[in-house]
């Protein structure tokens, strides 16, 4: 049966689920302080394509009304915003020029702020976004403080991070979306980083260099932080943990990198 539910926080995950258990259920439920990420308003697409009735996604607030029936449909999922903002992040951590094809300049709208913020030069075009560093060493951001959308996504923080290691001055970040968030930390420390872990709060001050180690990926973020640093690292850096947290986040990410210019292989040791 349908039935109102307020959800304590905006969980991107509780809010699809209800959405999916909702659109089959008798009569109204509506969620309150719903999430409202683009993936969101792309599930109820998919959804009233099908023949559901769902508003609201976008909002804090989504009404969906039962229905008994769905019909069969194509969809184009939109593009993965996390994955376009890792290869951003790419672009500036190596001081490269990259243009992003299929992104929606909105859904990176913070990612672009802050990467402007350390220096680089973003043009947006329609579907494209076009990404430069030609200042080569970045400058520290000053804070980047994690939340919902439309705020900075915690799926970046460990990306960015990676990014502050080798910036000039010091980077704060403060993470308000999950516990234990800051696990690349330790690994990129490895690697020559200076960074200081205070419960949420986490500071970066740059070096002027990282240096290859042998690393562990101890979440899916976290492992393309790794990859990131490797980019620019003096010496060989190999990753562990590959199949079991960057790959459920990233299609044949080597193999991609490797279209751009990176000396990236995969292998087994």
């Amino acid at each position: 049966m349908g039935t109102d539910i307020h959800l304590d926080y905006p969980s991107v995950g509780a809010t699809e689920n209800i959405m999916l258990a909702a659109v089959a259920a008798r009569g109204t439920t509506i969620i309150y302080n719903a999430a409202k990420e683009p993936e969101i308003q792309d599930l109820q697409d998919f959804l009233n394509k099908m023949g559901s009735n769902v508003t609201g996604a976008g909002t804090s607030t989504i009404r969906i009304e039962g229905v008994s029936k769905f019909n069969d449909v194509e969809h184009k999922i939109i593009s993965d915003r996390i994955v376009a903002g890792t290869y951003m992040s790419a672009a500036a951590i190596t001081g490269g020029d990259l243009i992003i094809d299929d992104i929606d300049s909105q859904h990176v709208r913070p990612i672009i702020a802050k990467l402007v913020e350390s220096g680089c030069i973003i043009k947006e075009y329609d579907s494209k976004l076009h990404i430069s560093n030609p200042n080569k060493r970045l400058k520290a951001i000053e804070v980047i403080k994690t939340l919902p959308y439309p705020g900075f996504p915690t799926d970046m923080q460990a990306q960015m991070m990676a990014v502050t290691t080798l910036a000039k001055g010091t980077s704060v970040f403060i993470e308000t979306v999950f516990e234990s968030r800051y696990k690349q930390a330790e690994e990129l420390i490895k690697m020559g980083a200076n960074i200081r872990i205070d419960g949420r709060t986490a500071v970066v001050k740059g070096v002027k260099k990282l240096t290859g180690a042998r690393v562990t990926a101890r979440d899916l973020r976290g492992g393309a932080a790794l990859v990131l640093a490797g980019l620019v690292a003096e010496g060989a850096t190999i990753i562990d943990n590959v199949n079991t947290h960057i790959d459920r986040g990233y299609d044949r990410l080597e193999i991609k990198l490797k279209k751009i210019g990176v000396d990236i292989q995969r292998v087994s040791v």
